[in-house]
């Protein structure tokens, strides 16, 4: 099976408290005192302390169009992957011209040609490697992304994958928008890249024989699109960038179908949960951890 060999977590310098944004963001995003005092309470009930953001704090009130906003995403962007996907080759032992295929994930920004493609030639890979950017998968594309690279490894078990993942949230930021989804957005999410080596079989086997340490193997996976919830999460995309699209139906949805999933997916495997002695999710703030540690306890009495 493919295996994990490294993961390299990157955050921009600039860290902000959630007093500090909520009093910094606030006038941007609303006139209204009533709609300023909402904001602060959402974020200062976020569950969130401290957040990174690819500019200073200051910087938001400047930043100018969704041009601007999006030429800043390609900068600060390609700077924290090419950081993130260096440390994760340190940390496996391996050079960047040892990789074959590289899967890049975005969902704060656009470009043509891709952020990965300015990354080979900056980085030192090869010109053959094989590059598979996505768009729009959100807050499940770092699995989703471990899992698509490591299918590729699976045919390919002399091979080294790279996925990098980069999303500066900051950089969306909607001026004079009060809906209750962009005064939520301004209090939950933050910036920052990861970037993780997996190795297939007989490449595992090499890098074990030179004693690099090894992280987990990736046995399985699944997936699954919930029906009617199409509308819950995600971008509208307009003249001033991405408006967010956060519905109260994002925790119901969990709360209505993870359990089958996660059931599904142990059961393949001769597992159920009370097998399972780690969870590690990634959610949209805490309602929704909320909802997904309330389902996993249910199963488990």
């Amino acid at each position: 099976m493919p295996r994990i060999a490294s993961v390299a977590p990157v955050l921009p310098e600039h860290a902000s408290s959630q007093e500090a944004i909520a009093a910094e963001l606030g006038p941007l995003v609303t006139a209204d005192p009533a709609q300023r005092a909402l904001l602060e309470r959402l974020h200062a009930s976020a569950g969130v302390r401290t957040r990174r953001t690819a500019l200073p704090l200051a910087a938001y009130r400047d930043l100018g169009d969704f041009g601007a906003a999006n030429d800043a995403w390609i900068r600060e962007g390609t700077a924290l992957a090419a950081e993130a996907a260096t440390r994760a080759l340190d940390r496996a032992g391996l050079a960047p011209d040892e990789v074959d295929f590289l899967l890049f994930t975005s969902v704060t920004g656009v470009s043509a040609p891709s952020l990965d493609a300015a990354l080979v030639p900056a980085l030192g890979m090869r010109a053959d490697v094989k590059r598979l950017p996505s768009f729009g998968l959100g807050c499940v594309a770092g699995a989703a992304g471990l899992a698509r690279v490591a299918d590729y490894l699976v045919g390919h078990p002399d091979d080294v994958g790279l996925l990098i993942s980069v999303e500066l949230c900051s950089l969306t930021l909607q001026r004079d928008d009060a809906s209750v989804g962009n005064l939520v957005a301004t209090g939950l999410f933050g910036d920052g890249a990861a970037a993780a080596v997996l190795v297939g079989d007989r490449r595992g086997e090499a890098l074990a024989a030179d004693a690099a340490p090894l992280g987990p193997e990736i046995v399985g996976s699944r997936s699954a699109l919930y029906p009617d919830t199409v509308n819950a999460i995600g971008w509208e995309v307009g003249a001033t960038g991405f408006r967010i699209v956060l519905s109260a139906e994002v925790p119901a949805a969990v709360e209505r179908h993870i359990a089958a999933g996660v059931d599904g997916l142990l059961g393949e495997h001769g597992l159920d949960r009370t097998d399972v002695d780690l969870w590690i999710a990634h959610p949209g703030g805490p309602k929704v951890i909320d909802a997904f540690g309330s389902r996993i306890r249910a199963a488990r009495r």
